[in-house]
């Protein structure tokens, strides 16, 4: 019996310099280790480089990679939220970093530790998790502050929101896809709360990871925009969103003063 068929988003910000080993990667290790339909979708995000002719050159070797294009600038969440849209098209939909901080391998190893669950989080904070290279000391406190910060809003008991590698089925997808409005780097939990809210099953499993140089997070400016952004989650989810309709042009503002994609307008079908 053939594996599920999947669909792996990447979503890409002028990532010429470095998805094109990551594109080969996955499609070589995939190809000689899964036994079903796969596909690999890179998203971009108001890329001005290249990154559209290495995918392009990239999937003339492997027909399996091809790309989705937004001209304008829409956020990694939003080229999530758009890539998401596909998941008709798989039976089970994950997405992964442009700069290969999770390998082929550890994905797969994701894709097939699903079993019963209805999303698995890779981990590099759970005991069995292997990381060759940590982050910065900063990077590294910025982030378990901003996992304080959820836990106590969200209560989602996982210890790596932020890792980009997730995998998901598409029953769970199409169930949340319309509560998927954060289009900034705290997508992620976005994604998870909207999951537990339904009450699918999350489940975290350690991965192996490596940080990449390049990485194109401007720390202060990211951080307060996530800090923004999952207060905005934790609103949406209360009996007060509401009456906070006079507050989105103040919002709009800060969100234009942080440089960071702002969140999309609530569908009219409602959650």
């Amino acid at each position: 019996m053939p594996d599920p068929s999947l669909l792996i988003l990447v979503p890409a910000y002028n990532e010429e310099r470095r998805i094109e080993p990551v594109l080969r990667d996955y499609a070589q290790y995939l190809g000689r280790n899964y036994q079903g339909q796969f596909q690999i979708i890179v998203v971009l995000n108001g890329c001005t480089d290249n990154t559209m002719g290495v995918v392009q050159k990239v999937s003339v070797e492997y027909p399996c990679v091809r790309a989705l294009e937004f001209k304008e600038p829409i956020g990694k969440g939003g080229a999530l939220i758009e890539g998401l849209k596909l998941a008709a098209h798989a039976d089970l939909i994950g997405y992964t970093d442009a700069d290969g901080a999770t390998p082929a391998r550890a994905f797969l190893d994701l894709v097939q530790r699903i079993g019963n669950a209805d999303c698995v989080v890779g981990s590099r904070w759970l005991p069995q998790s292997i990381v060759h290279q940590a982050q910065t000391g900063n990077r590294q406190f910025a982030s378990r502050v901003f996992h304080f910060i959820v836990q106590c809003l969200f209560g989602l008991n996982i210890r790596d929101t932020q890792c980009g590698a997730k995998v998901l089925k598409r029953t769970a997808v199409e169930k949340i896809h319309s509560n998927l409005r954060i289009a900034d780097m705290a997508f992620d939990i976005n994604l998870l709360y909207s999951l537990k809210h339904a009450r699918f099953v999350i489940r975290e499993l350690p991965t192996e990871w490596t940080d990449k140089a390049g990485s194109k997070v401007h720390l202060l400016r990211s951080s307060a925009t996530m800090f923004l952004s999952v207060l905005r989650v934790r609103l949406i989810y209360s009996p007060f969103y509401k009456w906070l309709g006079p507050l989105r042009p103040l919002e709009g503002w800060i969100y234009r003063k942080l440089r960071a994609p702002q969140p999309l307008p609530r569908p009219n079908k409602g959650r």
